[in-house]
């Protein structure tokens, strides 16, 4: 059989949260406000699939650069490129 290609490929544990954090994600967190310039953690949160960037981003840090509707523009850095992500609040944490 031919394997699959979809976007969720290969995510069983990027996509899994610990047994204690499981279920609906706080309010707060989809509802946080970035200003441009911010550096911002890429940590994708399963229980929220709209504004989901694609696993590869998981785990990098980005640069606000702006906004597009309810989502937020990062420049992202890979390897050599910049990368612009367009991506919801859920999924971003400030980086402290």
């Amino acid at each position: 059989m031919k394997s699959s290609k979809g976007i969720r490929r290969r995510t069983r544990g990027i996509m899994r949260r610990p047994p204690r954090e499981r279920g609906l994600s706080p309010i707060t967190r989809a509802l946080a406000k970035f200003a441009e310039g911010t550096k911002v953690r890429i940590i994708i949160d399963p229980s929220v699939h709209t504004g989901q960037p694609h696993s590869r981003f998981h785990g990098l840090t980005g640069t606000v650069v702006g906004r597009q509707g309810r989502a937020y523009m990062l420049d992202v850095r890979m390897g050599n490129k910049l990368k612009q992500v367009v991506i919801s609040a859920a999924h971003l944490r400030t980086n402290e």
